[in-house]
């Protein structure tokens, strides 16, 4: 995707709204549509489910199509689960994530220190956010959130072979009460579990 800069009311709104989402959106749950788009501009993969995120920290990316999947970050561990295969892979989250594009989802507000603004554009309605990993260890050289009606409607993330992951949200709700059970994982008996999980200081 190519975005011009905009007129100077583009960047303003662009940060505004960035700026809202990091400092008051406190949970945030959605149905999603997901493709991978290779450097040719091809769809090579598409996937949907629902995510649920609840700041600081946690979050669940639940995929039903066209293989269950499913991702919960707890606040201290990052769960895999594959249910096709029945394994399960965790990792200390600060591990896992890093300064990946999943931290503007679930992070901290302090999160922008990992992240530099590049500008702001208006295309059909939307105001779509570029910005960049100040470091390229992470793999992502791009992320590109979009912003309709003040609601993140669409998601960006471009990695260092010219792949682009789109995320499409629809009925969104933001700021309402996710149970925190959502946010807990426990590997089913009998899953191949690979890693050791991170325990919580007593």
């Amino acid at each position: 995707m190519c975005l011009l800069i905009g007129p100077a009311s583009w960047a303003d709104d662009g940060k505004a709204l960035l700026q809202s989402f990091l400092d008051d959106v406190d949970s945030l749950s959605a149905n999603f549509e997901q493709q991978l788009v290779d450097a040719d501009n091809v769809v090579v993969e598409e996937s949907s489910g629902t995510l649920e995120i609840h700041r600081p920290g946690r979050f669940r990316w639940d995929y039903s199509e066209p293989f269950e999947q499913l991702m919960i970050a707890d606040g201290l561990n990052v769960w895999s689960y594959d249910v096709d295969l029945d394994q399960v892979t965790v990792k200390g989250q600060a591990e896992a994530l890093g300064n990946t594009p999943a931290l503007l989802l679930g992070g901290t507000r302090s999160v922008m220190d990992d992240f530099d603004y590049i500008g702001s554009a208006g295309q059909d309605g939307t105001v779509w956010v570029e910005l960049r990993p100040k470091s390229d260890e992470n793999g992502f050289t791009r992320v590109d959130l979009g912003f309709n009606e003040g609601v993140i409607r669409r998601m960006m993330f471009t990695d260092n072979l010219q792949q682009s992951t789109l995320i499409v949200l629809h009925d969104v709700a933001v700021n309402t009460e996710i149970p925190e059970e959502r946010f807990h994982f426990d590997p089913p008996r009998g899953a191949d579990v690979v890693g050791i999980p991170l325990v919580a200081d007593e």
